[in-house]
């Protein structure tokens, strides 16, 4: 099931466009980086798309954070709501 995100108030703290680094959680599978990577590309601008990864100490979930440029609060909510979307993921901050 998609959860949307919407009516937030980011634009409250942030000036757009503006850099923001997504830290997704996911299960540890080797599909979990190409699926959030894809995601990004098919809606925003990566300002670099080598995403930092990190293992949970049990090994069963990785942790992947990447930045990219967003335009405005409704880009920012797209994102949030594009990547929770995807199976893989558990959590998106």
């Amino acid at each position: 099931m998609k959860k949307i995100v919407k009516d937030t108030t980011f634009d409250a703290f942030l000036e757009f466009p503006c850099a923001f680094t997504f830290k997704v959680v996911g299960v540890a599978h080797d599909d979990l980086v190409p699926q959030v990577i894809a995601k990004l590309q098919q809606h925003a601008q990566a300002n670099d798309y080598s995403p930092s990864i990190k293992p949970s100490s049990k090994g069963n979930y990785h942790s992947v954070s990447v930045s990219v440029t967003v335009t405005s609060k409704d880009h920012l909510e797209l994102l949030y709501t594009e990547l929770g979307s995807l199976e893989l993921v558990r959590y998106v901050m």
